[in-house]
């Protein structure tokens, strides 16, 4: 689709000029907005091994690095308390959060005193810790699960080498299900990826019946994003990543899902699909304008700006231990720039509140952002066009698609500009050298 290569190319660059990590000692967080309704992220970055698609801050999993980690985490949540923060909802992303359950619990438990105005708790985990016994602490803490299945396809677990480590496919279907009939957790999402190298139509229908299968009230369907460095990781043990397909596979999965009047799904956003609408999403971005991120790796938007947590455990520890949060780079959006990362927020989210628009940025979209405006009408991207609200048609659903893969890559791009300041000892736990 021409459309959507001029897209990807636009957002690429775009995301090339003003996503630049400087890094600096001396970067504050602000004090919270009053009235102002935040979103808490926190960082757990160890993992059993580590994937070779995955960009997020991961090390291999060793207790003597975890458990001080985890005391770490908990002074920063003191320090964010200290500064007047409150939050409605907490997510919990990785590496493996639940690597040590009990640590994670002491962790939410804290943040819910901490912050009591907190009502849901997302975390995420993999499929050999899905257990009800495995789980139990987090019973009454955690209100949602999303766990990391990728495929079902036992060929395509072994090129991840996921399969080693997690189990097959059969085994996974049997661990969701089992954890859906315990009932310890309100939500339960299956993180799937299409598009991924050798992936076929058949395959994706598999994946697809296996997902609505397993007893989980929510999928989100990611497409293959892959940064420069992953890029050599990927297709060295899973093979060329091509860009032709996404589009197919996209339609394949939303029609699965959404096709029909008495369709059992309704989507979430533009790739998350639920049983029931409202539920939280993985992308929390949608739905808080504003968020703090904890741990050594987490990414924050306050105020306009973008704060990135240290990427380096040994320097996040000295950061904690001398009373200071953990933020060793800022980077601020200009006015266009916050209209542009809204823009493609809210459609991702299926629809456009134009008078909350004109309310945060005293402007229609249509005059705040022309030029996006009018390519996305010009390639037919937009259904409902009223007054209140923009929705989505479904070729404008794969363009948003489109733009978030181009959007997430750069930010896995930022990624890798903070790993790059890692000393020598942590980059060789990532890349072996």
């Amino acid at each position: 689709m021409i459309s959507e290569r001029i897209l990807s190319t636009a957002v690429s660059t775009l995301g090339g000029r003003y996503l630049k990590l400087d890094p600096r000692d001396d970067v504050e967080l602000p004090a919270p907005q009053p009235g102002k309704q935040y979103l808490l992220y926190m960082h757990v970055p160890f993992c059993e091994s580590l994937c070779p698609y995955c960009s997020f801050n991961r090390f291999p999993f060793a207790r003597e690095r975890a458990v001080p980690y985890f005391e770490q985490m908990r002074s920063e949540l003191r320090m964010l308390a200290d500064k007047g923060y409150s939050f409605e909802e907490v997510y919990v992303g990785g590496g493996t959060p639940t690597i040590m359950v009990d640590e994670l619990a002491a962790t939410i438990t804290l943040a819910r005193e901490l912050f009591p105005q907190i009502r849901d708790a997302s975390i995420e985990t993999n499929p050999n810790h899905l257990s009800a016994e495995y789980l139990a602490p987090l019973e009454g803490l955690v209100q949602r699960v999303s766990v990391g299945v990728q495929s079902f396809d036992d060929g395509m677990l072994t090129q991840m080498g996921r399969l080693q480590k997690y189990g097959n496919a059969e085994q996974t279907l049997e661990r969701i299900q089992g954890i859906c009939d315990a009932g310890l957790f309100h939500s339960l999402n299956v993180d799937m990826i299409f598009n991924l190298p050798t992936q076929t139509p058949e395959m994706l229908t598999h994946d697809i019946a296996c997902a609505q299968a397993s007893g989980a009230n929510q999928v989100t369907f990611y497409p293959l994003m892959v940064s420069p460095v992953s890029r050599a990781s990927i297709e060295a043990t899973m093979g060329h990543v091509e860009q032709r397909t996404e589009e197919a596979f996209y339609h394949q999965v939303f029609d699965a899902f959404c096709a029909g009047q008495d369709a059992e799904w309704v989507p979430s956003s533009c790739y998350t699909f639920s049983r029931e609408k409202g539920q939280m999403i993985d992308e929390y971005v949608v739905n808080y304008e504003e968020y703090a991120a904890v741990g050594s790796g987490g990414m924050g938007y306050l105020g306009g700006q973008l704060y990135v947590n240290s990427f380096s455990l040994a320097d996040y520890a000295r950061r904690i231990e001398s009373g200071r949060t953990s933020t060793m780079g800022r980077i601020a959006f200009s006015r266009r720039d916050e209209m542009r990362y809204r823009f493609m927020m809210d459609l991702f989210g299926l629809r456009l509140d134009r008078r909350a628009w004109r309310e945060r940025f005293g402007v229609d979209v249509k005059h705040g952002l022309p030029a996006e405006y009018a390519f996305m009408k010009a390639n037919g991207a937009f259904d409902k066009t009223t007054d209140e609200e923009l929705t989505l048609t479904p070729k404008g659903r794969y363009l948003m698609v489109a733009m978030m893969r181009q959007f997430f890559i750069g930010v896995n791009g930022l990624r890798d500009q903070a790993r790059a300041a890692l000393p020598g000892d942590e980059h060789a736990l990532i890349f072996g050298r």
